[in-house]
């Protein structure tokens, strides 16, 4: 088939025409869970009651809603909204289990799963998301978590690079959950030299601030008790 010189403004014209034509993903403005379940019986979060979707709100756009398979929940306290990947539009940062695999952080968006860590890789092995900021000032935004704040009680620092998630540093010895409680504790903070991490010793003996500088991890003590009140004392820069 030829196509002659004066046909091509009109086929690239209709081109144009059909990619502004194809649907755009609205900005997220919320999430939340839904479907509650109870196939997952770990009750790490102080029930056995966990998540079987995602709803998330969008700008302009009826909510969206994001099924898991049976064979996984939602195990977590509540989705977190923040620009993971610096599009300028909010991703959905969640924790989700796996029955044979444990848990892995997720990633999703109006398209559906975005990014993910591996699974811990056994059943009933779970993470609690410690913080999303840029921890090192450089830019990029990075994930923690604590991975199996029970057992393991290891730090880990993610970001996404090239499109993957990627693995920046981790740092054993500390933790942000207690088993059977609600909440996750801890957060992040910036006191006037950047961004950190506050969470507690793996024994709950103290509070400590954790940094990110030139990929390594390195942990200060804080001297503050390590009930709600030490966490939000910390959190407030009442060192």
């Amino acid at each position: 088939m030829c196509i002659g010189r004066a046909a091509v403004p009109g086929l690239l014209a209709g081109v144009l025409a059909m990619f502004l034509a194809l649907p755009v993903a609205a900005e997220i403005t919320g999430a939340r869970y839904a479907d509650p379940t109870t196939r997952y019986p770990h009750a790490v979060l102080g029930d056995g009651i966990e998540h079987g979707a995602l709803v998330l709100e969008r700008a302009d756009a009826p909510p969206l809603r994001l099924v898991l398979p049976d064979t996984r929940v939602f195990e977590d306290t509540a989705p977190r909204l923040a620009d993971v990947d610096g599009d300028g539009q909010a991703e959905v940062v969640v924790v989700e289990s796996d029955q044979r695999r444990g848990a892995r952080l997720a990633i999703y968006d109006a398209t559906g799963l975005r990014y993910a860590t591996p699974f811990i890789g056994t059943r009933f092995r779970w993470l609690a998301p410690a913080g999303i900021a840029d921890l090192d000032g450089d830019g990029r935004i990075e994930i923690a978590y604590v991975d199996r704040p029970h057992l393991a009680k290891t730090l880990r620092v993610w970001r996404i690079e090239d499109g993957a998630l990627v693995p920046v540093a981790d740092l054993p010895g500390v933790t942000n959950h207690r088993i059977g409680e609600r909440d996750i504790s801890g957060g992040v903070r910036d006191c006037g030299q950047g961004a950190e991490l506050v969470l507690a010793t793996g024994n709950w003996g103290d509070l400590v601030a954790v940094q990110l500088r030139e990929g390594q991890l390195s942990a200060r003590r804080l001297g503050k008790p390590t009930d709600a009140a030490g966490f939000d004392a910390a959190l407030a820069c009442a060192d």
